[in-house]
């Protein structure tokens, strides 16, 4: 897997370029900037960008602006995009586009020091998988307007429907649930038919169900 790295701290690129190389991935270039990740993208056509939220100058949203031009530009290129807080509209602009393309993820920072989950994020990811960090996934839970049709869902859906955001597979939602293979594909029957996701292919519609679940909110 070849990677382009976006990071503005010194430190913590160096320390991510030893962490993925650590997951056998191959680090293409390590840069500082939007600007200079542009240039990257367009020069090794990597497999997976990952990039920070807030890069220079101005140390806003510059990382999400440059991922999003890379989506359009190179769709077969992975996107993950990293944050120092939970930020759900930059996680609803990154994941608005997750219906095509190669995978996509919004993690928080700490889930980088937690080696196991990091390392399995940037497969899924690159192997197409939209991944959102549980903590983004349980704050959308947390903001859902009462009229919202995710209110229509029961507990068990509502816990599956989290799974699938976080970007587990049906049996990796079984394991975590202790539940049945059978049992998950029920419950997410029963969430596409709640959530009025007509018939199409599943992989189509679980993207469909997690960006429902990340846009309509309040």
């Amino acid at each position: 897997m070849r990677v382009v790295l976006a990071e503005d701290s010194v430190l913590l690129r160096e320390g991510l370029v030893r962490l993925l190389e650590e997951i056998g991935t191959e680090v293409c270039a390590a840069v500082g900037d939007g600007v200079e990740l542009l240039k990257a993208v367009d020069e090794h056509l990597p497999d997976l960008l990952i990039t920070d939220v807030r890069m220079p100058p101005a140390h806003r949203d510059e990382g999400l602006k440059a991922a999003l031009q890379v989506r359009a530009k190179y769709p077969a290129v992975a996107v993950l995009v990293l944050s120092q807080y939970v930020e759900l509209s930059y996680a609803g602009e990154l994941l608005a586009g997750a219906t095509t393309g190669a995978g996509l993820g919004y993690l928080l920072k700490d889930r980088v020091a937690r080696f196991e989950d990091f390392s399995d994020a940037v497969h899924r990811i690159a192997a197409g998988a939209t991944v959102i960090d549980p903590e983004v996934v349980g704050a959308l839970l947390a903001n859902r307007g009462a009229t919202d049709p995710i209110r229509k869902l029961s507990p068990r859906e509502a816990q599956v429907l989290e799974l699938m955001a976080q970007g587990l597979t049906n049996a990796g939602i079984a394991k975590t649930l202790v539940v049945s293979g059978g049992a998950v594909e029920k419950h997410i029957s029963a969430i596409f038919m709640k959530l009025g996701l007509h018939q199409s292919s599943d992989d189509h519609r679980r993207v469909l169900a997690v960006l429902h679940f990340l846009q309509k909110r309040g």
